[in-house]
């Protein structure tokens, strides 16, 4: 058998398993094809189609290209460019395949529709506007049209205007792929929770399976305190992904909320187990060892913070400022200062006078032992915000361990003027009370002692 029988029966075999779902080997199979022949620009066209339903856009851009360069000129060709370079984050890129696509076929409206997106992602909303009546003058009831001009007024806070283009889009096309779920999402923004109940209802019964959708009724479920309903939800996309690690984290969540701390321990072990590096698991599962835990298990957190701390190293700018925050109090619970002062120290240089950062930096360093570098912190605290209380209590405590007494009884009573009820400020009063009384006491006892010295000493007079 030539190659050429070979390779066209490559092809025959990949169009069958394309059609069953099985991607993966429709790859290998058109890949064999081109490595015998790669001249056919349709084989590349198929790649693409094959590497986009896999989720691989960036790789289904260059497929795309290269059945362009093979055959240029093809709109259709040009608008999977471009489409799957805005799904693979680049909108700019993606901008320039479509105008060649909209070059090649003036009639069609997609090149313009997509650059509502495109646009909209780049933060350029006049121009997506622009796009979006030029798509309205080819076709003026393009429902994609209008749901993705919402994209760019909800990104604008113009959600009341996003709504009426996402109803207007499920007017005019009611079958629209997750037109319904759009709709719940920006609903479900404005707080009318009930009304995206319903809607993603509605899209449930076009299509029972989409996990996308399950996921974030569910996650409107949970919002609702509707526990159980949201929790058949995500069990749902479990039967569906056993190895959805973001399922099982909402579960332990909700095991969480209900009070169930051994069940969210299981998921959350589950989810960890499963995707190590999804975001915040490891957190999540040290913070409630931390709180519930034996002995053993919070020797086990602290092993989960340092990875997460080693990871943090290695890729830093995967995680938020917030997610960092959390660590670092996680590492402040777990009796790890030498660690959380280094989260601190940083998260300080990336937001300069951020009073709470701040403030646990000096915890950071107070509960090192480092007391001169921590009092001098929450100073520059009290510089930025000279009514933050807890940098008072710190600074007395500071003075109490460096036996400032008076100092330290300043710091309290500036702060209970603030903050009265305050109960540990209180306590510390009493203890600051208590030493006073003690130092009073043994002040006289020493005079007492003194006194009696002192008249030992002198002698009696001998009477006449």
């Amino acid at each position: 058998m030539d190659d050429w029988s070979k390779a066209e029966r490559h092809i025959d075999r990949a169009h069958e398993l394309y059609e069953a779902g099985r991607w993966d080997e429709a790859e290998s199979e058109l890949r064999e094809a081109l490595s015998l022949n790669p001249y056919r620009a349709e084989w590349h066209f198929n790649l693409g189609l094959t590497l986009e339903a896999t989720g691989r856009h960036a790789a289904a851009a260059e497929a795309f290209q290269e059945a362009d360069r093979l055959e240029p000129g093809d709109g259709q060709t040009r608008l999977m460019i471009g489409l799957n370079l805005l799904d693979a984050g680049e909108p700019r890129q993606a901008i320039e395949w479509l105008e060649k696509s909209a070059a090649a076929d003036p009639a069609d409206p997609a090149p313009f529709v997509h650059r509502i997106s495109a646009y909209a992602a780049l933060g350029e909303h006049d121009q997506a506007e622009v796009m979006f009546y030029l798509a309205q003058q080819i076709d003026p009831k393009n429902a994609e049209a209008y749901a993705n001009l919402s994209e760019s007024l909800q990104s604008r806070g113009m959600t009341d205007k996003a709504i009426w283009c996402l109803r207007e889009a499920a007017h005019l096309n009611p079958g629209l792929a997750g037109i319904h779920a759009r709709l719940a999402e920006a609903y479900a923004s404005t707080g009318r929770l009930e009304r995206a109940r319903q809607l993603y209802l509605l899209e449930l019964r076009q299509d029972p399976g989409d996990i996308e959708i399950l996921m974030d009724f569910g996650g409107l479920l949970m919002n609702m305190n509707r526990f159980g309903e949201a929790g058949e939800k995500f069990r749902r996309v479990l039967e569906l992904e056993p190895e959805n690690a973001e399922a099982h984290m909402l579960l332990g969540e909700l095991a969480v909320r209900t009070g169930n701390h051994a069940e969210a321990r299981v998921q959350w072990d589950v989810a960890m187990r499963l995707d190590p590096a999804f975001p915040g698991v490891r957190r999540r599962l040290a913070g409630l060892m931390l709180s519930h835990g034996s002995r053993t298990e919070i020797a086990h957190a602290r092993d989960l913070l340092q990875n997460e701390l080693e990871d943090h190293s290695h890729e830093p700018l995967r995680r938020t400022v917030e997610d960092m925050d959390e660590l670092g109090r996680l590492l402040l619970d777990a009796d790890m200062p030498v660690e959380a002062r280094a989260v601190f120290r940083d998260q300080a240089r990336r937001r300069p006078g951020h009073v709470p950062t701040l403030h646990h930096l000096a915890v950071s360093c107070l509960r090192m032992g480092d007391r001169a570098t921590g009092a001098q912190v929450c100073r520059d605290v009290l510089k930025i915000d000279p009514r933050y209380v807890p940098a008072m209590h710190n600074l007395a405590v500071a003075c109490v361990h460096e036996r400032q007494w008076v100092r330290a009884r300043y710091w309290v009573r500036q702060a209970l003027r603030l903050d009265p009820e305050d109960v540990l400020l209180r306590r510390l009063r009493l203890k600051l009370r208590m030493h006073a009384i003690a130092e009073a006491a043994l002040w006289v006892a020493d005079r007492a002692v003194d006194l009696a010295c002192w008249l030992t000493r002198r002698r009696p007079r001998v009477r006449a």
